[in-house]
């Protein structure tokens, strides 16, 4: 079908309400078929890609396929409804974008939504999609889950083929569905990949791992594992933010690799944030990321080692609750996310309730490939919480 113009309104169906900017391009808008929600950085075919970012939709032309990921949803009859605004270039934990408007928050308008999936994430919340598409670098799937009261899956790193997704770091980069709750996002793992099922959590044992964090989200989420009777044990990680800043060098350094030229060619048109957080990979040396490299390689054998002994590790999302516009950077100290990145396994963000202003968000990371059983993790939280 023929793509609208790219806008900041482009494809809106609610005239006069300048605080839609969910979908930068709304497609489909009757039909049957689970509607899905596509973050503009994955192909669709016949529709520009922009990245959320006015440099590169100045020049995009429409794609000329489907990104791969989308190949099972079409085969089950899935209706695209739209593609999902996005912090630009993908690079960005809030969710505020300068060109297209940034996503409302469904919990709270003041706050941030989230990023850099800030679009996903409201069209799930909103029930504008059933299911939406994300990438999840360094915590984008996760962190606008976490801030929209949503539930998010990042897949193990090489599990959903990445052919036709704007690249961001590729030694990180995943594709992963957002949903409402956990059985939304197995009807995404579903057409992501057709005849996945999640497995039935039986009792586990769970890592609890700490980070400095508001105390009303540590009373949430360990609320939230106590109401399941799972065994519960305490696990120290001595290298946690050894690991965060390795994941956070290594990323940048991949992204400027791969925009940088885009930055020295239209700079005026990247917003300040952006360009910023790409000059940054510019400057850092091959001694230090040989040294990122190698944390890498520790923590993934120190993984490997927690998971032979415990069936997941948990913790906040996020350390804070979402803060307002304006003043959401504060998200980049305060996410627990990177760590799943660097190790490369799946992990995943769903709402427990709280006493604080908005519902916290509890984390569940596994080992690579265990996507089926996180979910069905998520299945007994879920039910354990809304007893």
């Amino acid at each position: 079908m023929p793509a609208r113009r790219v806008g900041r309104h482009a494809g809106c169906d609610r005239e006069g309400d300048d605080d839609v900017s969910t979908f930068i391009s709304r497609l489909e808008t009757s039909g049957g078929g689970v509607r899905l929600a596509v973050k503009d950085v994955i192909d669709v075919a016949g529709v520009p890609t922009t990245a959320g970012c006015r440099a590169v939709a100045d020049e995009a032309g429409p794609a000329a396929a489907d990104a791969a990921c989308l190949r099972g949803a079409r085969e089950l009859g899935a209706r695209i409804v739209g593609k999902t605004n996005l912090h630009e270039l993908a690079l960005g934990v809030t969710g505020e974008n300068p060109w297209f408007g940034t996503p409302a928050n469904p919990v709270d308008g003041r706050l941030v939504p989230g990023g850099s999936s800030s679009g996903s994430a409201v069209a799930v919340a909103t029930g504008e999609a059933d299911v939406a598409l994300g990438t999840d670098t360094g915590g984008s799937v996760r962190i606008p889950s976490a801030c929209c009261a949503t539930a998010g899956l990042k897949t193990t790193h090489g599990r959903v083929r990445l052919d036709g997704v704007w690249p961001l770091a590729p030694s990180f980069d995943t594709v992963g569905p957002m949903a409402r709750d956990v059985a939304g996002l197995e009807l995404g793992m579903a057409l992501l990949e057709p005849g996945f099922e999640a497995t039935p959590a039986g009792p586990l044992v769970v890592g609890r791992v700490r980070a400095p964090a508001d105390p009303r989200i540590d009373e949430a989420v360990d609320g939230a594992l106590a109401a399941t009777g799972w065994e519960v044990i305490e696990v120290e990680i001595e290298e946690w933010e050894e690991v965060n800043a390795a994941a956070g060098l290594l990323l940048v350094a991949e992204a400027w690799a791969l925009d940088g030229a885009l930055v020295d060619r239209a700079e005026a048109r990247i917003g300040p944030d952006v360009v910023a957080r790409l000059r940054l990979g510019a400057a850092i040396d091959e001694t230090a990321l040989a040294s990122a490299r190698g944390t890498r390689a520790r923590w993934t054998d120190r993984l490997a080692a927690l998971f032979g002994r415990l069936d997941v590790l948990a913790m906040p999302t996020l350390t804070i609750f979402p803060p307002l516009l304006g003043r959401g950077e504060d998200l980049l100290m305060a996410r627990c996310t990177l760590p799943a990145n660097l190790g490369g396994g799946p992990a995943l963000s769903l709402p427990v309730p709280s006493t604080g202003p908005v519902p916290a968000s509890l984390q569940l990371m596994g080992p690579a490939g265990a996507e089926a059983r996180l979910l069905g993790a998520g299945r007994t939280v879920e039910a354990a919480v809304s007893r």
